[in-house]
């Protein structure tokens, strides 16, 4: 299974987004090098609500002008799902179109007790899901 490591800072920026943006989902770019994420950069969520999200295009033009700043790229996205398991949905699978990019996403599921973080890849028809590791 291939793995991707997010940076402690990343990781609570996720969360915390996600936690900030309840009821609807949040959403964001994900910059580093390779498979190691250094920096999550908050989006605004321009199909604003509880089951989609759209990077809105002003932010991810500044979120890869920030990642080129540093030396890095945007390597993937991020979003949550405040009430459901962090597995992507098939508006999830429709909407996605590189399968470079690593998918993150966030669940508030009620009743879990704390945040719970899962990553993937598109793979042919549909996910692979990634080893999530967290940096601190």
């Amino acid at each position: 299974m291939e793995s991707v490591t997010l940076s402690g800072d990343a990781w609570r920026t996720i969360v915390r987004h996600a936690v900030e943006a309840l009821p609807n989902e949040c959403c964001g770019l994900l910059v580093g090098r390779g498979m190691r994420v250094v920096l999550a950069v908050r989006a605004r969520n321009a199909r604003e609500g509880p089951t989609r999200f759209l990077v809105h295009p002003e932010d991810h033009f500044a979120a890869i002008r920030l990642a080129s700043n540093l030396g890095m790229v945007v390597i993937g996205a991020y979003h949550s799902h405040p009430a459901s398991a962090p597995e992507p949905s098939a508006t999830d699978l429709d909407e996605s179109v590189d399968p470079s990019l690593i998918h993150a996403i966030v669940s508030l599921q009620a009743g879990t007790g704390s945040p719970d973080m899962a990553a993937y890849r598109i793979c042919g028809d549909g996910f692979e899901r990634l080893l999530l590791e967290r940096e601190g």
